[in-house]
């Protein structure tokens, strides 16, 4: 494990569902002297709107913001920078702290497609390490590849198992064709007489109408369907105890794998996927994992008959947040994750 005691970092990160704290919180236990932002001013679903599609609109908020944050750490010296993700992040932030700590290890890490947001991609010129979870970003964009990862909290479910109450369940935001693929699952699963469960989150009302109004896929959302409240990670981890496999439903454009794979896989739950990618990594095995096209939905009832197959515990291991913070802020494990690919 990477030796952080004493070390001072500066981080910075895009809020997702609290898994930046969870990092956060790992850094420290590590022994590291962190001083975390959130790396957009605002996180109302008016201003992650403005920041997404045009930063523009909210500059003097940004810049406003992020003088604050230097006026704050003027007199700090760190030994790293950590940035996940960096939607509103101006390059005038990232230029002067680079000139304040001109010794700082600069490391960046993306869990979201380039294609999705390219504005992004101006600002990887300030790091020496950059990082993403998409296999083909980091081969277009000379990145290191790394993908994401699974808390603790998941890991071993098995351990205290119980009957399972369903045989599929779904828990994701409320994005792109997800209800679409995920209504023709449960369709599917209750012609074969499986037991389901579906949650789909949103942000809030008045942005989940807008939305249904620019996206085409959402027109056909039944807002019925749709919960305004946020599940925590014990409520996620109490649903796959009572599952036998976890449903994950990848945007269409996005090759790297979710979060949700991570978790689900290392509670000892098997997955039914959108992503076929998932065939070049270690952990795939085709008892534990099943591979849907979202296009043409099939389930085998055999899938549901087996038992998980466990995972090798030093393919586990590199899955784990720990592993995570090694690759970021130690070696990168380019051979050990690029290893596995078919050669496209």
């Amino acid at each position: 494990m990477i030796h952080l005691h004493g070390k001072k970092i500066l981080f910075l990160s895009v809020s997702f569902f609290n898994y930046e704290k969870a990092i956060l919180r790992r850094l420290s236990e590590l022994g590291a002297e962190v001083d975390f932002y959130d790396e957009r001013p605002s996180n109302s679903n008016f201003s992650k709107g403005i920041i997404r599609f045009n930063k523009r609109f909210y500059h003097l908020k940004i810049k406003e913001y992020y003088n604050r944050i230097l006026n704050e750490i003027q007199d700090n010296s760190y030994d790293f920078f950590f940035l996940i993700k960096g939607e509103a992040i101006p390059a005038f932030f990232l230029e002067k702290i680079k000139e304040i700590n001109p010794q700082m290890e600069m490391i960046y890490y993306n869990f979201d497609p380039l294609k999705e947001y390219p504005d992004l991609i101006s600002n990887l010129i300030y790091f020496d390490k950059k990082f993403t979870f998409e296999y083909h970003d980091s081969i277009k964009y000379n990145l290191n590849f790394r993908p994401l990862f699974y808390l603790d909290e998941y890991k071993n479910l098995n351990l205290n198992s119980q009957p399972p109450q369903y045989d599929v369940v779904f828990i994701g935001s409320a994005h792109t064709d997800r209800y679409i693929v995920g209504e023709k699952v449960r369709a599917v699963a209750d012609s074969l007489n499986l037991r389901s469960y579906f949650y789909y989150y949103a942000m809030g009302r008045v942005s989940f109408r807008l939305k249904k109004i620019i996206d085409k896929h959402l027109k056909e959302f039944d807002i019925s369907k749709v919960s305004f409240e946020k599940l925590n990670h014990q409520q996620i981890i109490d649903f796959y105890k009572k599952s036998k496999s976890v449903l994950d439903i990848n945007k269409p454009f996005q090759h790297g794998l979710t979060i949700r794979t991570f978790e689900v896989l290392a509670s000892g739950r098997k997955l039914i996927t959108t992503n076929s990618d998932i065939r070049n990594y270690p952990f795939y095995n085709p008892n534990n994992i099943f591979i849907i096209d979202r296009e043409d939905i099939q389930l085998d009832p055999e899938f549901f008959k087996t038992d998980f197959k466990k995972i090798d515990p030093d393919v586990l291991y590199k899955m784990s947040l720990d592993s995570f913070i090694d690759c970021l802020f130690g070696d990168a494990q380019n051979d050990y994750w690029n290893a596995f690919r078919n050669k496209e």
